[in-house]
């Protein structure tokens, strides 16, 4: 009864993201007391598992013990500090750290406070580096099918139609150019020469392309082939156009490596990350990028080429300690290594998928992995269906519409993962039945 109490009062004040709020009148709100590992617990002690990482932040358990102690330990010593004109040692030791860690090459970090901002970052850091050359490049070019955020110059980069057609009074001025089909390398090379073909002609208004490496999110977890990044790096140079990375999702090891530009095996000109930075903690984001970008700003007040930005919470020290000890997981669990193991289980895991009547397509990169669903109208909400049966089950699902996708924190057993996928097979098959 208390989740009940609970739902009533926050339906009576809150106003939930990415949610049509009159839906909360059949659907309950979950109310959660208490989490441990993959696990959520509600207020009448049921659990869940967290198969999507609670929004794909999560990688080593909610409550992580190690975690926990470093922010608890960080609390009693400093908890926020202005970062202009101020510095600590946490965020020292995270931007040594990170510098070492991402692509060669990267040796700046300037931080905000969510993947949203981080991406106004990079694209503010671009278009505001060529006009320190004297250079007006305010256009932006991204992939069809992209989602970069939901702040005014992110949404603009994104091509979520919904959004382009509700804001496009606001949005700042972006292009599309055509993501890979699938995941070939056909695909890959097929695509690299529309961009070619598109930077030919108008390289000279285009400040940055913005891509996701190899999965894009939110756009129905499309994935497609490392070779795409690779010839984007070669075409961006070739036209003196930025590569902006925004690895706010894929990073800190979801496709199989620490970053998805190392199957690539590029440097960006700038790469932002987020979500996973913390464990899932703390809200915290970062751009790297080069000093050739960082020298362009560098320059005696006079001459008035500083980069514009700031956040209050820039640097926050309590995140940058839950950063630290989420690098120090990695680096003491040989955690990439062991996430082979989970990709080969959950691969085994998928076969039986390919058995049912309405699965289009089955798709993996590393620990992300997408189930595309066909044969339903919009109106039948079969990703709402699957997340009330998950929901029935013990098991958060939340799928993009029609995919049914797993996330989970690298630490979900073999178990764990039984249960989180015939959870989602067992609601499968009840939408073929009725279908």
């Amino acid at each position: 009864m208390k989740n009940r109490a609970i739902s009533e009062r926050d339906l009576d004040v809150i106003w939930h993201p990415c949610t049509q709020m009159k839906d909360h009148e059949f659907l309950p709100m979950i109310p959660i007391e208490k989490a441990h590992g993959v696990y959520l617990q509600d207020f009448d002690g049921k659990r869940y598992i967290d198969a999507i990482s609670s929004w794909w932040v999560n990688l080593f358990g909610h409550t992580n013990e190690y975690i926990n102690a470093k922010i608890k330990e960080q609390i009693d010593s400093l908890e926020h500090v202005i970062l202009a004109g101020f510095t600590h040692e946490p965020i020292v030791k995270l931007s040594e750290r990170l510098v070492k860690l991402t692509p060669k090459g990267l040796t700046r970090c300037f931080y905000a406070d969510n993947g949203s901002s981080a991406v106004e970052v990079a694209l503010k850091m671009s278009y505001h580096y060529h006009k320190n050359r004297g250079e007006e490049r305010s256009v932006f070019l991204s992939l069809e099918n992209s989602y970069h955020g939901e702040t005014i110059g992110a949404l603009s980069v994104g091509d979520v139609q919904l959004y382009k057609e509700t804001y496009e009074p606001l949005l700042i001025r972006a292009i599309q150019t055509p993501v890979p089909k699938d995941q070939s390398a056909e695909a890959a090379l097929e695509a690299a020469k529309a961009l070619d073909k598109l930077l030919h002609v108008r390289y000279k208004e285009i400040a940055a392309f913005i891509v996701e490496p190899l999965v894009q999110g939110a756009g129905s977890m499309h994935m497609y082939h490392p070779r795409y990044l690779s010839e984007a790096r070669r075409i961006c140079d070739k036209y003196g156009v930025h590569l902006i990375a925004d690895e706010i999702l894929v990073g800190f090891g979801r496709t199989g490596t620490m970053f998805a530009c190392e199957q690539a095996d590029i440097t960006p000109d700038f790469i932002t990350l987020s979500k996973g930075l913390t464990g899932g903690y703390l809200p915290l984001s970062v751009v790297l990028t080069t000093d050739k970008i960082y020298q362009e700003f560098y320059c005696d007040y006079a001459q008035n080429r500083a980069f514009l930005h700031s956040h209050s919470y820039t640097g926050n020290a309590l995140a940058c300690a839950a950063a630290n000890a989420t690098l120090d997981i990695f680096e003491n669990d040989n955690v990439i290594e062991e996430n082979k193991k989970t990709i080969e289980y959950i691969a085994q895991k998928l076969e039986v998928f390919k058995t049912l009547l309405h699965v289009k397509e089955i798709r993996q990169t590393g620990m992300i992995t997408a189930i595309e669903l066909e044969g339903f109208k919009s109106e039948d909400r079969v990703g709402l269906k699957v997340y009330q049966y998950g929901l029935d089950k013990g098991v958060l699902l939340r799928p993009l519409g029609h995919i049914v996708y797993f996330m989970p924190p690298y630490i979900i057993s073999k178990d764990e993962i039984d249960t989180m996928m015939d959870t989602a097979y067992e609601a499968i098959s009840n939408l073929s039945q009725v279908h």
